[in-house]
Formats: C-alpha cells, sequence, structure tokens
C-alpha cells in the first residue's frame, strides 16, 4: 500500500509545484486543491479520493463541532464538481453510506508528504509579494492528546510534585507573518520526557523553510545566540528581545536607556556545550537597543533589551518590536477558535496531519482576511478572526453549490464585501469597571495513585470500604 501511495503522490508533487498562481481564494478553495490532487490519478476514482480527503479534513477545522459524521454528512449531500468530478454511479444515484468508516480509513491512507506539500504550495499562494521587509513572529504552545500507547511513547506526559499527568502533550512551534498573520507549517515535538526537544531546537529546522528574506522576531526564549546564529546562516535578519543578564554576559555592562551601539555576538561556553558544531570563530554582528517602555496597562516600566540586524531607525525597530503580541492572540484563534487546543487523533502520524491541515484551515481564513484588507485598506490585523470564521462557515455550502463559474464569481464578491464589516470593535475609553479573574471552585479533590492491591482478603476488604466512604 505504501508503493501506491509513493507513485501517486510524485505526479501530485509536480503538478502541484508546476500550477499557475492563483489569484482568488475562492479559487484557492474549490479548484486549488482538487486541480493538484485529480492529474494523473485515473487509479484513485473512489468516493473518498486524495483531494476530498484534505477538503473535508480541512472542512471539519473550520466547522465548530468538526466531528467526522460531519464532514460524511457534506459528501453525502453532494460535492461540488471541481471538487469530485470523477464521481461513482452511487455518487450519481445518491447511495453514499453515512457511516464514516470509509472516509476514516481513507484519513489514514492520506500520505503525509501530500499533506505537507499541499500546505506550502497553499503557503506560497497566500503569501503574495509585498514590498518592504517581511517579519515572521516566532513563538511555541503545547498541545494535549488522548492517552494511548502510542501517543504515550511519542509525546510522554509530563511531570510535577503530584506525579506523572495522564495525557500526552506536544509543543508546537508557529511562525505567522507579522502583517497579514499567515502562518508558515509548524514544527512540533515531544514536550516532556528522555526525547524532548525545546521551543529552541525546533526553530533551527523552521528558519530554513521561511521564505526568502524574511526577517525574524521573538521575545526572550528565542533571543539566545543559537537563533541568532541559524538565522544568519540562512539569510534571514533577526530582532530578538534578550534579557538583561544576557546582554551583560554577552556585551559587557551596558544598560542606558537609549543605547544603540553595533556589538558582535560570539557564543558563551554554554552555547558551545549546548551546540558542538559552531565554528571556532563563529559570531553575529548586530546591534544592541536598549529602550525604556511603558506598558499599556500602567505598570511600572521596564528597559528593552533588544538584539537586531536589521538596518532601520532604533524608533522603527521599538515599534515593530510592540506588535510581537500579534502571535498571542493568533495561538488563542488556533487553539480556541480552530479547536486545535486539544487533538483527538490516537497515533502520531494521524496527529501530524490534523497538525498541518490545521494551519492550513486557518491560512484560508485569513487568506479571506487578506483579501477583504486590499479592499478596504484596513489593516487585517483590525479584522475579527472568529467573525470572518463565522461568515465563511455561513457562505461556504452556497458557494459551493453553485454551478454557474460568474453566478458564484459575483456571490464571492458580497462574502468578501460583507468580510469588510467585521472588524474588530476600536473602544473609545477604557472599561467602566476593572477586569478581574473569578477562580472556580473546585468539587472534586485531585486524583491520587491508587492503593495497592493485597492478597489477603481481609485488608482487600477493608481497602475497598475506606474507598467507598470517601465517595460518599
Amino acid at each position: 500500500m505504501s508503493n501506491i501511495l509513493w507513485r501517486l503522490s510524485l505526479p501530485l508533487r509536480e503538478t502541484i509545484m508546476s500550477h499557475a498562481p492563483i489569484e482568488s481564494v475562492l479559487t484557492l478553495y474549490l479548484k486549488f486543491v482538487p486541480a493538484t490532487l485529480h492529474c494523473r490519478q485515473r487509479r484513485h476514482r473512489c468516493v473518498f479520493s486524495l483531494a476530498v480527503v484534505i477538503w473535508l479534513m480541512i472542512f471539519q477545522r473550520l466547522q465548530d463541532k468538526g466531528t467526522l459524521t460531519a464532514a460524511v454528512q457534506y459528501v453525502v449531500r453532494g460535492l461540488p464538481p471541481e471538487l469530485n468530478p470523477r464521481t461513482r454511479k452511487r455518487q450519481r444515484k445518491h447511495k453514499v453510506s453515512s457511516n464514516t468508516g470509509g472516509y476514516n480509513r481513507a484519513r489514514q491512507m492520506l500520505p503525509l508528504e501530500v499533506v505537507q506539500t499541499v500546505s506550502d504550495q497553499i503557503f506560497e499562494q497566500l503569501m503574495a509579494p509585498e514590498p518592504g521587509q517581511r517579519m515572521f513572529l516566532l513563538d511555541g504552545t503545547t498541545l494535549t492528546m488522548p492517552n494511548t500507547s502510542s501517543l504515550l511513547e511519542a509525546y510522554p506526559p509530563s511531570r510535577n510534585q503530584r506525579g506523572q499527568s495522564h495525557w500526552p502533550i506536544l509543543r508546537l512551534l508557529v511562525a505567522h507573518d507579522l502583517d497579514s498573520g499567515i502562518a508558515l507549517r509548524p514544527e512540533w515535538g515531544p514536550a516532556a520526557g528522555a526525547k524532548t526537544v525545546s521551543e529552541q531546537q525546533l526553530a533551527e529546522p523552521l528558519i530554513q523553510r521561511l521564505p526568502a528574506g524574511a526577517g525574524i522576531m521573538g521575545d526572550q526564549n528565542f533571543g539566545v545566540f543559537s537563533i541568532a546564529w541559524a538565522a544568519q546562516q540562512s539569510g534571514h535578519p533577526v530582532l530578538l528581545r534578550i534579557t538583561p543578564v544576557r546582554a551583560k554576559s554577552a556585551f559587557g555592562s551596558v544598560s542606558n536607556s537609549g543605547t544603540d551601539v553595533n556589538v558582535e555576538w560570539s557564543p558563551s561556553r554554554h552555547d558551545r556545550k549546548s551546540h558542538p558544531g559552531l565554528p571556532c570563530d563563529a559570531s553575529v554582528k548586530g546591534r544592541l537597543l536598549i529602550q525604556k517602555v511603558y506598558p499599556s496597562d500602567g505598570s511600572a516600566p521596564i528597559k528593552l533589551h533588544l538584539f537586531t540586524t536589521l538596518d532601520v531607525s532604533a524608533k522603527k525597530i521599538v515599534h515593530i518590536y510592540a506588535q510581537r503580541w500579534n502571535i498571542e492572540t493568533d495561538l488563542r484563534n488556533i487553539k480556541k477558535t480552530i479547536h486545535l487546543e486539544t487533538l483527538d487523533c490516537r497515533a502520531p502520524d494521524m496527529i501530524a496531519k490534523e497538525l498541518i491541515l490545521a494551519i492550513t484551515a486557518y491560512n484560508m481564513v485569513r487568506g479571506v482576511i487578506n483579501e477583504s484588507a486590499q479592499r478596504t485598506g484596513i489593516d487585517p490585523r483590525r479584522y475579527s478572526f472568529s467573525r470572518v470564521l463565522d461568515l465563511i462557515n455561513s457562505w461556504l455550502p452556497h458557494l459551493a453549490c453553485l454551478c454557474s463559474e460568474a453566478e458564484r464569481n459575483a456571490e464571492y464578491e458580497r462574502l468578501i464585501s460583507y468580510a469588510g464589516e467585521c472588524k474588530l470593535y476600536k473602544r473609545k475609553k477604557s472599561a467602566s469597571y476593572p477586569r478581574a479573574v473569578w477562580y472556580r471552585h473546585r468539587t472534586f479533590p485531585p486524583r491520587k495513585p491508587e492503593p495497592r492491591r493485597n492478597n489477603s482478603p481481609g485488608k482487600e476488604k477493608s481497602t475497598s470500604m475506606s474507598a467507598n466512604n470517601l465517595r460518599h
């Protein structure tokens, strides 16, 4: 089976990489993926073809519930002609089963290489060339998964003072465009156990896949020499926040606000120990900026230490770094709105496909936002991601049922015009009441390890009775 899928993926990859540029996001939704996956697949004429499976997995992420049943019902109702032009006999007679077994098997047989190629191509189509320096925000988060033997082995649970957790945990690293919010295909790995990986380790292969010449921006967690060195080797400028202790160790005792000096960053003893492959003369030339900033919440001012290789003014650099918080809202949209906080797959290979296609679904919503922003002149960051997603979920079934290309384009223009109204509310004054956190009272005590069983009948009965008393 793997050889058949590999032979299928070879022409798919050649077709995807040679496909013509796409001008509209509607074409991206309904024509791009099928056009790249239907070519040279005459033997793959089933209900759940590669194009259909990829679309249904994206469709699940766009929906609120996102169940397998909802995706199969989408097929039972009837797929758009562009999505499945070679229909089977049972599709023409509307006798497709509503059971989820066939779709589930097709998801498991979907080649990961095809998923990666489709995701990368959609990213390239959405990242239209624009004048100026592009900056990508780096940040990481953790996701939980079901407790299965394969996932426990690949992603061990974390530990704390109460013992080992129950859920496997995964560390995810993302890179989002500063202006548009479009995300690069992420990197991930175990967050605990013997093979745990840090966000800095995940950042190095991700930097290799960034668009040529794009800049990298990160907080103090990424303000280390290895990130600056990897970016320099790949030709990417950096804007990294570093801790005052690291700044003093690397560049000397410079702590005056308003400092803007040229420095040369050399690896420390710890850097060389953790990265033994660094050359003897490894160094990164850049600028050290120290600026006193005032947080928007009214708290005490802090000194911001920034290392950058950008050739722009210090005021512009501080203004760029002030937008780093956008990555936090992007992660919130991915975890809460796209429902990626807890994954439902039960095998590592399905986890990889779900992660990649979830980011692809997120990018498609961002594509609609950016197309609307180009017409209205509004900053894409001022759009409400959840409102645009609700708009897409309402209009997509209607657009998919239209057979006329002219009618579909006209309806799509209406969709884009309504997307221009999905802006975030601009508060004219502060809230009339202070924000506060209301903690929920715990109803149940924390779970404790079960007592060891004893072969003695009397003691076993006594233990059972004490457990029943605890329950009551």
